[in-house]
């Protein structure tokens, strides 16, 4: 089986949970996520199987778009409601044409410094471990690009966005520093992801649902290969041309027949429906490669069909 599942992910379960259960109902270790969700969290989840797991690094690499609650007046040593409250202060002169002043100042290119509560590693060591112990260590800031960030409803200290954001961003960071701003903290209450990167949740399967299909013996509903990266241009590749990208050599645009795409863009190749080549188009050469294109992955005709 190769190909990618979209999974509405249920709550109270970590995003490894998910792929156990699909390892087993696939019957393949070769099982991977794009984008992890903590274990409150719920929504969209892709998941590669087989050949799939090599197009991880592309999907985990679009825009994120969630709907986040939030509760003024508390925070909590993990920045959301799982964790221990560390203060507490009054929220009551917060309104939301104050809380709409602070948000402009959360949009763009922002430094935001990853929780201690969270996957990253120091020293080959995951920081929510470090900080099950009581231990903090220093985080450097990082580069995160808040697209959108608008509030759905405000009933104090309660409030509802949604936000589009860029890969690396922590939702919960982004409560805990609004809270901070506004001088009354605050912390994440609620998580459900709506998009991540293509996939929406309106194209989703719940686990659950999953499970029962597969209990059934009913087919999965997976994505092909083809289909995984659908908004990258495609050129059909077939003959000599398609025998030179099974052995890693790249075609000239001249001899193909399609829409150049613009210097730099990463695009797909299809023989037929399968996908057989994602590659970057370089006019002008790369190295001492022959072909205009710089081939980033290429994959078995028959793997997708």
């Amino acid at each position: 089986m190769n190909g990618v599942l979209v999974i509405d992910k249920p709550a109270g379960m970590t995003s490894f949970d998910v792929i156990r259960r699909v390892r087993r109902m696939v019957k393949t270790r070769r099982v991977g996520h794009a984008g992890t969700l903590d274990p409150m969290a719920t929504g969209v989840l892709p998941v590669a199987v087989g050949t799939a797991t090599r197009l991880i690094e592309y999907l985990m690499a679009g825009d994120k778009t969630y709907r986040a609650g939030l509760k003024l007046g508390s925070a909590t040593d993990t920045q959301d409601s799982t964790g221990q409250i560390l203060e507490i202060k009054p929220w009551q002169s917060v309104d939301r044409p104050a809380i709409e002043a602070v948000v402009e100042h959360l949009l763009g290119e922002i430094d935001q410094l990853p929780p201690m509560y969270s996957a990253l590693k120091k020293d080959g060591q995951p920081l929510y471990r470090l900080a099950r112990q009581g231990i903090e260590v220093e985080r450097e800031p990082r580069k995160v690009v808040v697209k959108s960030l608008v509030i759905d409803e405000f009933s104090a200290p309660d409030l509802t966005f949604t936000v589009q954001c860029s890969k690396g961003t922590y939702v919960r960071t982004l409560c805990h520093d609004l809270g901070q701003m506004l001088g009354c903290g605050a912390h994440m209450t609620e998580l459900r992801r709506l998009a991540c990167g293509r996939f929406a949740l309106e194209a989703s399967t719940p686990l659950e649902v999953l499970q029962d299909l597969f209990e059934q013996g009913r087919p999965l509903p997976f994505l092909p290969l083809a289909e995984v990266l659908d908004d990258w241009p495609a050129l059909q590749a077939d003959g000599v041309i398609l025998e030179r990208l099974q052995n890693g050599v790249a075609p000239c645009m001249a001899d193909l027949s399609g829409v150049q795409p613009a210097t730099g863009t990463r695009v797909r190749f299809l023989a037929g429906n399968s996908l057989v080549a994602v590659a970057r188009y370089t006019p002008g050469g790369h190295g001492k490669r022959p072909g205009e294109f710089e081939l980033l992955k290429v994959f078995p005709v028959q793997d997708d069909e």
